[in-house]
């Protein structure tokens, strides 16, 4: 497959780009300043771009897949209008333009791969706006289902990474991690599944 892989450069998309390749599949990396193609996705117009320079260098997609996703984290008391905008648009609205826009350079039975979290369903202190960002997109994947198939979309909800443990593990007491090596072999099930609608979680 022709696969659509944006925020390959960082954790995750590093293990996502690892295990669709070792499955044959021929990536096209997206980042803001590394990858095949170099757009940022929160801008609409860089979305439009970018799906008009994937089908110039593949001639068509199997996959869009995203791995990428920017939200603040600070105490509710703290954040602002702003902030919560930020997060909508870094994590969700993004995400939402991915498949809007892309719909039409899609195969016919491609499919759409987003990225949302375990802060849906189990919040910490400071991520409030994760937890919203989060929650759309998955509100978002349902609803798109029922309208683009035969094209499908999923999304992967992992938990905290176990590479990450050092840096984020205080945020996540008693929460048990997950190794990206999984969280990628859920990418690969949406993508060469049959599922859609599907949020799957990994924690």
């Amino acid at each position: 497959m022709n696969i659509l892989l944006i925020g390959a450069t960082g954790k995750l998309g590093s293990a996502v780009h690892s295990a669709l390749t070792a499955r044959g599949h021929k990536i096209l990396t997206v980042g803001r300043t590394a990858g095949d193609l170099r757009h940022d996705v929160a801008d609409p117009e860089q979305v439009t771009a970018l799906y008009e320079a994937a089908r110039a260098a593949t001639g068509g997609l199997d996959a869009v897949v995203s791995a990428a996703g920017d939200v603040p984290y600070k105490p509710v008391t703290q954040m602002t209008p702003d902030d919560y905008l930020a997060a909508f648009r870094g994590k969700a609205l993004s995400q939402i333009e991915l498949v809007r826009q892309g719909i039409p350079h899609l195969a016919e039975r491609g499919s759409f791969t987003l990225i949302t979290g375990v802060l849906v369903n189990d919040p910490i202190p400071t991520g409030s706006a994760a937890s919203m960002a989060n929650g759309a997109v998955e509100s978002f994947v349902r609803a798109a289902a029922i309208e683009i198939a035969p094209q499908r979309i999923n999304a992967v909800s992992p938990t905290i990474f176990t590479e990450s443990v050092p840096e984020y593990g205080d945020f996540f007491p008693g929460v048990r991690p997950v190794d990206l090596t999984d969280v990628a072999q859920a990418y690969v099930r949406s993508v060469e599944g049959s599922h859609t609608g599907r949020i799957f979680e990994l924690s």
